[in-house]
């Protein structure tokens, strides 16, 4: 495996795509470099602890920013560039640690195409660390430290000698930690300012971590040929695909189940009804859609895991709509 260093030594099948000759073309690497998915779950997660917070805080009106401090909206804003450097950081160094597996799995992202040099790679996660803890301290201990924490979790998930994205349970340990407990919690504590945490966000966070799980077992299910290739052990290889699909939809059946008997037993400060409508609709939306999986068809694999990820954002937007 690579190690991280801004070695320009393997082959690239493109020219590297230089911002000053070709900017379109380096934006649009660099938004595949950052991976569309995991950027929009993460900027719905800021804005969803936001509104989160707002709603025991603040006395809504309809007056411009909804009677909201404009000092609220800055820390949201340079809270929101803070988590999306830390993401940018986190899937880059995965990337160039991953060259050679990527060119099996993904062949469309940038270092693996030639799209970026290493060196361009190298650079962009160099300056999104650094300015994820830059503009995290400048907001707050609590934020400084959600960040912290989930650089370094990323950092040993990706870079040798640890790598732990080697070991199955460390590998969905480092991505059901940063997303379900350190990135919901965390957020809600900078932007409350602190303790208490109230029993909707306990209740949205436990969902998100065992959610969480379901996507690191099932991320590797498109993946297994180049996994396989370079030694990379995951559930998939070691329990087969089949095992690791039904694991996953149960896992997802308990998330929503679980939110549904939450609403049933008057989970505090939420809509019971429209919770438990909403969670017990997409439960039957999502065993509808899983019979349709070819598991044999890497492409039908990757479709359904895109709308895994789906359901994931969308929940990000409900749950704020139902504390209202």
């Amino acid at each position: 495996m690579s190690q991280l260093s801004p070695s320009t030594s393997e082959p690239s099948i493109l020219s590297p795509v230089k911002f000053t000759q070709q900017p379109k073309s380096w934006l649009s690497a660099l938004w595949k470099f950052s991976r569309p998915h995991t950027v929009i779950g993460t900027s719905l997660s800021v804005f969803s602890l936001f509104l989160l917070t707002i709603a025991g805080q603040y006395n809504l009106s309809l007056e411009p920013g909804f009677g909201i401090a404009p000092s609220a909206f800055y820390g949201l804003l340079v809270t929101w560039m803070a988590c999306l450097c830390g993401n940018v950081y986190i899937v880059g160094l995965n990337q160039l640690e991953d060259v050679e597996i990527d060119r099996i799995n993904k062949p469309s992202l940038p270092l693996a195409s030639g799209a970026f040099s290493r060196q361009q790679a190298f650079s962009i996660v160099s300056m999104t660390g650094i300015l994820a803890l830059l503009l995290a301290g400048s907001q707050s201990g609590y934020l400084l430290a959600m960040v912290g924490i989930s650089l370094l979790i990323g950092t040993a998930y990706s870079l040798p000698p640890v790598r732990l994205k080697r070991f199955p349970f460390w590998a969905s340990f480092c991505i059901f930690t940063v997303r379900g407990v350190v990135v919901n919690l965390g957020l809600f504590l900078h932007f409350n300012d602190g303790l208490p945490i109230p029993p909707k966000v306990w209740a949205l966070t436990l969902f998100i971590l065992v959610f969480t799980f379901a996507i690191a077992i099932f991320k590797d299910m498109p993946d297994a040929e180049g996994d396989r290739q370079y030694n990379i052990s995951t559930l998939t290889i070691k329990l087969g695909q089949q095992t690791v699909f039904n694991l996953s939809r149960w896992t997802l059946t308990v998330c929503y189940g679980g939110m549904a008997i939450a609403g049933i037993a008057g989970l505090p400060g939420v809509n019971s009804l429209l919770l438990v409508g909403l969670h017990l609709g997409l439960l039957g939306i999502f065993w509808w859609r899983s019979f349709d999986v070819d598991l044999t068809d890497k492409t039908s694999i990757s479709s359904f895991y895109q709308f895994i990820w789906k359901l994931f954002f969308l929940e990000y937007l409900l749950f704020p709509l139902v504390c209202f």
